[in-house]
């Protein structure tokens, strides 16, 4: 075996291993403890961080930190990680803001000069806009690492009317619309919530609720486990074609549009009652592209709104005159 390929065996072994001694790595490779020794000097060299533990019961360990070893991609899939992850920028926070900054820097340094400038090229021809909301939520990698790893917290939510304090225990997170979202189980309200990132504050207090085992609950599955399912009310709405694309931007998750062929459709769909004040007002703002059917709890809704709106420019008028 070459030494170029036994270097990079050896760096996806203990990468596995974790933890291993020099005599372990000599029989395995059939070399001898000097030859592994200085393999691993070349690997430490490398950006493999390895920590050595001297004595009988010694040996090495890869940190947490650990290097992949290195993988081949052609100069299309390079390019296509490279925008992956350019996207992303838009965003005023990121689960992994520093991490996905320091790969793209990688990405680009590394790759040959006529590649860079075609990259270079393609910044100011390809985008994936997101609204920019200047909402900072720093809690995203601790939110997203207790759905992980299935871990209750204690937060601190802020709300339109008051602060409340929650034990609650992530799903995951999603972004919609420039904003992160985290659908978790609510110990306080004994029943699943969807949380704006935020406005989620964590606190260090740890919580009194036991971890429940929701490895089966995801982000694609977890409205069905709501106790809101119950009280949910169907909802018929007819969209213009401008409509039909403004639901399917917008709304998260998408629900389900019956589309026609000139592009227009209809929206036949069932939503816990809770949520009829979110989508008065998302129907309002898309003004003639929808026309709501029923329920009419949705209609009053929008009515009253608009009733609202509108008092508020008449007396807008009377102070002016």
């Amino acid at each position: 075996m070459s030494k170029s390929k036994r270097l990079m065996e050896l760096m996806m072994t203990v990468n596995r291993m974790r933890r291993f001694t020099v005599r372990e790595l000599a029989a395995q490779f059939d070399v001898s403890s000097r030859t592994i020794l200085r393999d691993l000097q070349e690997l430490s060299e490398l950006g493999v961080p390895l920590y050595s533990e001297v004595g009988p019961h010694g040996g090495y360990q890869v940190l947490n930190e650990r290097v992949l070893p290195p993988i081949a991609f052609t100069e299309e899939e390079a390019v296509a990680m490279f925008f992956a992850s350019h996207a992303l920028r838009h965003y005023y926070t990121l689960p992994f803001e520093t991490e996905s900054s320091s790969a793209l820097d990688k990405f680009y340094y590394y790759m040959p000069g006529d590649v860079r400038d075609r990259i270079d090229e393609m910044k100011n021809r390809v985008d994936f806009f997101a609204p920019m909301r200047q909402l900072p939520a720093s809690n995203l990698s601790r939110l997203m690492n207790a759905a992980i790893g299935q871990q209750p917290l204690s937060i601190v939510y802020g709300s339109k009317t008051a602060d409340s304090r929650r034990e609650i225990q992530p799903v995951g997170i999603y972004a919609s619309n420039g904003l992160w979202y985290c659908p978790a189980y609510c110990f306080t309200r004994a029943d699943f919530r969807l949380f704006r990132c935020d406005r989620i504050q964590l606190t260090e207090e740890q919580p009194a609720a036991a971890a429940l085992d929701h490895r089966h609950i995801h982000l694609g599955n977890w409205r069905s486990y709501t106790k809101e399912k119950h009280t949910a009310v169907r909802f018929v709405v007819e969209l213009s074609r401008e409509g039909v694309q403004r639901c399917e931007a917008e709304l998260c998750p998408a629900p389900k549009l019956h589309v026609q062929q000139d592009g227009s459709g209809l929206l036949d769909h069932h939503i816990p009652s809770s949520e009829i004040p979110y989508f008065a007002k998302f129907f309002i703002g898309l003004g003639q592209e929808a026309e709501v059917k029923e329920p009419p709890e949705l209609i009053d809704c929008m009515k009253q709104l608009l009733a609202g709106l509108l008092a508020k420019y008449e007396r807008s008028e009377g102070s002016a005159t």
